[in-house]
C-alpha cells in the first residue's frame, strides 16, 4: 500500500470514526434521561455517567467501537437504593460495582462467555430488538400526526441516504435533516427539549457522601454486587456480538477490567453505573466506526452538547431519534433465525425461544441468558448422557459376568450406568470393563462405590478394569469402596 493509499485510508477511518460517535451521542441522551427517570434520579447523573463511561471505557475497554453507558439493565436495579436511601447511596454502591467487575477482570471470568451457545446469543439479540423497538411505543401513540411523517422522513433518509453515498452515516443526516426540517416548518412535535432538564455545568469530582461503615457496606454491597453481574453479561455479550459484526476479536478480561474502572470514575463524577449498550453500539458499527475514537467521540462529544450546544440539542426532534432507534431494532433482529427454527435442531430452538421470552416477559436481560444458559446446559447434558452404554458378556462356565461400559460417566448419566448392571444375577464375579469410559464427577464415583458395595454385600466379587488416569485419581480420592476393600485394577 503506498503513502497516499495509506493516508487516505487512515483519513476515512477517522471521518467514520468521528461522525458515528457524533450519531451515538445524539442518540444517547433520550436514552440516558430515560433510564434516569428508571433508577429515581435527576436527569444529570445518566448524562454525567453516559459522557464518563464513554470517554473512559474508550481508553481503557477490550472492544474498540463499542459503546458504554447508563443503560436499562443496571438502571432497574438501582431503583429501590435509590429510594430507600438516596442517591450518594448509590453512587457508593456504583464506586463498589466498579471494584468487583475489576476483581472479575484480574480472575479472568470473561473466559465464561464459552459457555454461552450461539442459540442465547441469538435470543439475546432478538429479544433486545423487540424491547428497543416496545420502547419506541410512546412515540407512536398519541402524537401530533406530523411525528408520523418525521419518522417516515428519517427512515427513508437512513435506508436510501447509503444507496447514493456513504460519506456521512444516513443516521446523522436524518437528525440533522429532520431538526432543520421541524425548526423551519414550525412543527408541534415532541423535541429533547420536553424529555427534562438539561446539565449546563461540568460534571464535579467527589467522593459519595455516606457513613464509611460496615452497615454501609451491608447495604451497598448486595446492590453492587448484582449491577456488576448484570453489567459485565450486558457487557460481554455485546462484545461478542460486535466482534461478530467487525469479524475482529477483543479482550474479554480486559472489558472486564475496563467496565470496572469506567463505573468508578462515573460514580467519583457523579453519574449511575452502566455497562456496554449493544442498540447504541450497533448504529456505531453500523455507521462505520471500528476504533476506540468512535466511543471517545461519543462521550466527548455529548459533554460538549449538553454544556455548549444545549440550545441546539433542545430543537432535535424526538421523532428523528425514534427513527434512529426503529432502524437499530429492524437491524440488530436476527431475521434468518426465523427460517432456521424449523431447520435446527429442537433443543437449540428452544433455548432461542425461551431466551427471548424470559427477557420479553422480564424486561431483564440477564435473567433471560441465564435462562437460556441453564436450558443449554440440561439439554447438552442430556445428549452427552446417551453416548454412555453398557454391554455385558457371560463367561463359557456362567460364573463370571464381565460389563463393558464405554463413553462418559457423569453425574446425568451415572443413574443410567448404575442402572445396566445386573446385581441380582446368580453369578460369582463381575466385572466392569470402564477402559472405553471417563468418570468425571462424584456423581459418577457415587454411582460406582453403589454397584461395588451391593455387589459385595450379595457376595460376589467385583473387579474394576481399565480405569484412565484421571478416573482411577477420582476413584483413589473420593470413592468409599475402593477404601473399604481395594479392587484390583489394572491401569489401561
Amino acid at each position: 500500500m503506498t503513502q497516499t493509499s495509506l493516508a487516505s485510508s487512515r483519513l476515512s477511518r477517522f471521518r467514520a470514526d468521528v461522525l458515528s460517535g457524533v450519531v451515538v451521542a445524539i442518540a444517547l441522551i433520550p436514552e440516558a434521561i430515560g433510564f434516569s427517570v428508571i433508577a429515581g434520579v435527576d436527569p444529570k447523573v445518566g448524562l454525567y455517567a453516559s459522557v464518563v463511561i464513554a470517554i473512559v471505557i474508550s481508553v481503557v475497554g477490550g472492544r474498540p467501537a463499542m459503546i458504554s453507558a447508563a443503560t436499562a439493565a443496571t438502571a432497574v436495579v438501582m431503583t429501590p437504593l435509590v429510594r430507600d436511601h438516596g442517591v450518594d447511596y448509590l453512587f457508593a454502591a456504583t464506586l463498589l460495582m466498579g471494584v468487583f467487575q475489576i476483581v472479575a477482570g484480574l480472575l479472568k471470568l470473561g473466559r465464561l462467555m464459552r459457555f454461552v451457545s450461539q442459540s442465547v446469543m441469538t435470543g439475546f439479540v432478538n429479544a433486545l430488538a423487540i424491547l428497543i423497538l416496545a420502547a419506541q411505543a410512546p412515540e407512536l401513540v398519541n402524537v401530533p400526526p406530523a411525528t408520523y411523517g418525521l419518522i417516515a422522513l428519517g427512515l427513508a433518509i437512513i435506508y436510501l441516504l447509503p444507496r447514493v453515498t456513504s460519506a456521512i452515516p444516513s443516521p446523522l443526516v436524518a437528525i440533522v435533516a429532520l431538526t432543520a426540517l421541524a425548526a423551519w416548518l414550525g412543527l408541534d412535535v415532541r423535541t429533547v427539549a420536553d424529555l427534562g432538564e438539561l446539565p449546563s455545568s461540568l460534571p464535579t469530582l467527589g467522593l459519595p457522601a455516606v457513613p464509611y461503615t460496615f452497615e454501609t457496606l451491608r447495604i451497598i454491597a448486595p446492590v453492587a454486587l448484582t449491577l456488576a453481574a448484570v453489567g459485565l453479561l450486558e457487557s460481554l455479550l455485546t462484545a461478542q456480538i460486535v466482534d461478530d459484526m467487525t469479524d475482529t476479536p477483543s479482550s474479554k478480561n480486559r472489558e472486564c477490567l475496563g467496565q470496572g474502572a469506567a463505573n468508578m470514575a462515573a460514580a467519583a463524577f457523579g453519574g449511575m453505573g452502566g455497562c456496554a449498550m449493544i442498540g447504541q453500539s450497533v448504529i456505531n458499527v453500523s455507521s462505520g466506526a471500528r476504533g476506540r475514537l468512535s466511543t471517545f467521540t461519543a462521550g466527548a462529544f455529548l459533554l460538549v452538547l449538553l454544556v455548549l450546544l444545549q440550545d441546539l440539542l433542545k430543537l432535535v426532534p424526538v421523532a428523528a431519534l425514534t427513527a434512529v432507534m426503529i432502524m437499530v431494532s429492524l437491524n440488530t433482529f436476527s431475521w434468518g433465525s426465523l427460517k432456521r427454527l424449523r431447520t435446527n435442531p429442537w433443543p437449540s430452538s428452544v433455548v432461542m425461544v425461551a431466551t427471548v421470552a424470559t427477557v420479553v416477559a422480564t424486561h431483564d436481560l440477564a435473567k433471560g441468558v441465564i435462562v437460556g444458559v441453564l436450558l443449554s446446559g440440561v439439554f447438552f447434558a442430556g445428549k452427552v448422557s446417551r453416548l454412555s452404554r453398557v454391554v455385558s458378556a457371560l463367561s463359557p462356565d456362567g460364573r463370571t459376568r464381565t460389563y463393558r461400559v464405554e463413553g462418559q460417566v457423569f453425574f446425568a448419566s451415572a443413574g443410567a450406568f448404575a442402572e445396566r448392571i445386573d446385581l441380582l444375577e446368580d453369578v460369582d464375579r463381575l466385572v466392569i470393563d470402564v477402559a472405553a469410559a471417563h468418570f468425571w464427577d462424584i456423581s459418577a464415583i457415587a454411582a460406582l462405590d453403589r454397584v461395588v458395595l451391593k455387589a459385595r454385600a450379595l457376595g460376589r466379587e467385583v473387579q474394576i478394569v481399565g480405569l484412565n488416569e484421571a478416573s482411577a485419581t477420582m476413584v483413589e480420592r473420593f470413592a468409599e469402596h475402593d477404601k473399604e476393600a481395594p479392587a484390583s485394577r489394572a491401569a489401561h
